[in-house]
C-alpha cells in the first residue's frame, strides 16, 4: 500500500467527536465504524457539517483503505470519490453540503471481493482552496474515472497537487 499519512491523519480526525463529518448512507446514520451492507452504500451519501461557513467551499474525497483484502491492502486504498465545489445550505435544520461542481471522481459504492471481510470506507472533508479548478484533475469531458485509475491511490501526493490544506471532517463506515 503506498503511504498515506493523511489516511491516519484522518482517521484520528473521525476519532475527535466533534469534527466527525455526518453521513447518511441510504437509511443509515453513519456513526464512525458503523456497518452497512454493500447493496444499501452504492448511492453517494448526504454530507453534514455542522461546522460549515456558508461563505465557504468544500472538498469530499472518499477512498477504501483495505483493498483487496484487509489483512493484504496492496491494492489500496482505492478512490471512490472526490467532489468538489460543495457549499452548506440549511436543510431541515442541518447543515448540508451540497455540489455546485462538477465530480473530480464520481462516486462508486462498496465492491470487496467475496471473503475479504469488511472493508472500511473513509471520507475526508476538506477546505476546497481558492482558485481550485477541478476540470484540471478530472478526466476530459466528465468522463467517469476507471478502475485501474482508483487504485493505489496516493491521497498525500493528490493533497499535494491539489493544493488542500488539512482535513477537517472525516467518518467512514465498513461493508462488504
Amino acid at each position: 500500500m503506498p503511504s498515506n499519512e493523511s489516511v491516519k491523519s484522518g482517521l484520528a480526525v473521525a476519532e475527535d467527536k466533534s469534527k466527525v463529518l455526518g453521513l447518511t448512507v441510504g437509511k443509515h446514520t453513519v456513526e464512525p465504524g458503523l456497518y452497512i451492507p454493500r447493496a444499501e452504500a452504492q448511492s453517494a451519501p448526504e454530507l453534514i457539517f455542522e461546522g460549515a461557513d456558508p461563505a465557504a467551499t468544500y472538498l469530499i474525497m472518499g477512498v477504501d483503505i483495505d483493498a483487496p483484502f484487509v489483512t493484504l491492502p496492496v491494492l489500496g486504498p482505492i478512490l471512490h470519490w472526490i467532489q468538489p465545489g460543495l457549499k452548506a445550505e440549511i436543510k431541515d435544520g442541518k447543515s448540508v453540503l451540497t455540489a455546485k461542481e462538477p465530480f473530480v471522481s464520481d462516486y462508486i459504492g462498496p465492491a470487496p471481493p467475496p471473503g475479504s471481510g469488511p472493508h472500511r470506507y473513509c471520507f475526508f472533508l476538506y477546505e476546497q482552496p481558492a482558485g481550485f479548478d477541478g476540470k484540471a484533475h478530472a478526466p476530459a469531458d466528465g468522463a467517469k474515472m476507471s478502475n485501474w485509475s482508483r487504485m493505489r491511490f496516493r491521497l498525500d501526493d493528490w493533497e499535494k497537487k491539489a493544493g488542500l490544506g488539512k482535513i477537517i471532517a472525516a467518518n467512514y463506515y465498513t461493508s462488504n
